[in-house]
């Protein structure tokens, strides 16, 4: 269904849904290396990062198929994009949300989703991020109330990811594409842009960054490291329809680096995950004949890392690996 045949239940919710989405696709030079990017700038999305796609999604569909309405309550769990955007909808559309957010995320993170009028309910995940993906559950099967967004399961999320962002990509890069590379946490955008790339470009590698100290698809025990947004401890069910042909391994030191140049040089104002994508596409296009087109994601906006590592240096100088991990993230 596209946009024009869907009428909201509170009709002033138009204006922000109609701003989800159709994001621009910059070409990255990067000097002295020598190679072009393509990175779709999904940091403009209206409350600041690619997670407004699938609040977007989950929430006109279940709005339409009459699975939530008057006294619904969202729920979710997520440390913070997921959050924002399901606020911000959940605002627009006229639900309350109730959000679940592990105690490290940043306070920047817990301030946008307060502010745009959300529960907070915050716990101590011990390095196990399921712990609040359980409590999500319970509040669901306990209050007939609650909708669930089962943002890790909801197979809306992939399917949204293969027919819009995959297509805008596709048509937004001049010529073929190479490869797509981007990092993972419910694991929707890599299958479902990688299935649309796949779709046109047979050929094209499909690969997904991982925190070199939490690389999980390597076969490695999950650790503490500094981008926060993927790599939560566990490889997603979603994760199982991206066709993979492998991993790129980017470490924290690495991504907060990055994400500075990214700032310093482009002057685009984007957060660590953005990054370590970044070097996770430069290193493919390496390993690829000159001239490969290589593609990925730049995230979510910078204002919700003031209070991480990512900010926390000399204001000339980059950012380094800090000596202590944060709580877990998402």
């Amino acid at each position: 269904m596209t946009d024009t045949e869907f009428v909201p239940r509170r009709p002033s919710a138009a204006a922000v849904l109609s701003l989800i989405g159709n994001t621009p696709c910059v070409p990255l030079r990067f000097e002295p290396e020598g190679i072009t990017l393509y990175a779709k700038c999904e940091f403009l999305n209206p409350s600041g990062s690619i997670k407004d796609r699938l609040a977007k999604t989950v929430l006109v569909d279940a709005e339409k198929r009459g699975l939530i309405g008057p006294g619904s309550i969202i729920v979710e769990c997520t440390s913070g994009n997921t959050g924002i955007a399901l606020s911000m909808l959940g605002t627009a559309m006229g639900y309350p949300v109730r959000i679940l957010m592990s105690a490290g995320a940043s306070q920047e993170r817990r301030q946008l989703i307060q502010q745009l009028g959300a529960e907070l309910v915050l716990f101590e995940s011990g390095g196990r991020y399921q712990t609040g993906i359980e409590m999500a559950r319970r509040m669901a099967a306990e209050d007939p109330r609650c909708f669930l967004t089962n943002q890790f399961e909801n197979r809306l999320n992939v399917q949204d990811h293969e027919e819009c962002t995959g297509q805008e990509l596709l048509r937004q890069v001049p010529g073929r594409i190479d490869a797509f590379v981007t990092g993972f946490g419910t694991g929707g955008t890599l299958a479902g842009v990688g299935r649309a790339v796949k779709a046109r470009y047979p050929q094209a590698r499909i690969l997904a960054m991982e925190p070199a100290e939490a690389a999980l698809l390597a076969g490695e025990c999950p650790c503490c490291h500094f981008i926060e947004g993927v790599a939560d401890g566990f490889i997603p069910e979603l994760l199982r329809d991206a066709p993979l042909d492998g991993e790129v391994k980017v470490s924290s030191a690495d991504a907060l680096a990055m994400t500075w140049r990214l700032h310093r040089e482009f002057g685009l104002l984007v957060g660590t995950s953005s990054g370590a994508n970044v070097v996770a596409a430069l290193r493919t296009a390496r390993e690829l004949p000159a001239g490969a087109c290589v593609t990925t994601i730049l995230c979510d906006r910078a204002e919700r890392y003031f209070s991480t590592a990512l900010f926390q240096h000399p204001a000339d100088q980059p950012p380094r690996f800090p000596t202590s991990p944060p709580g877990r993230t998402r």
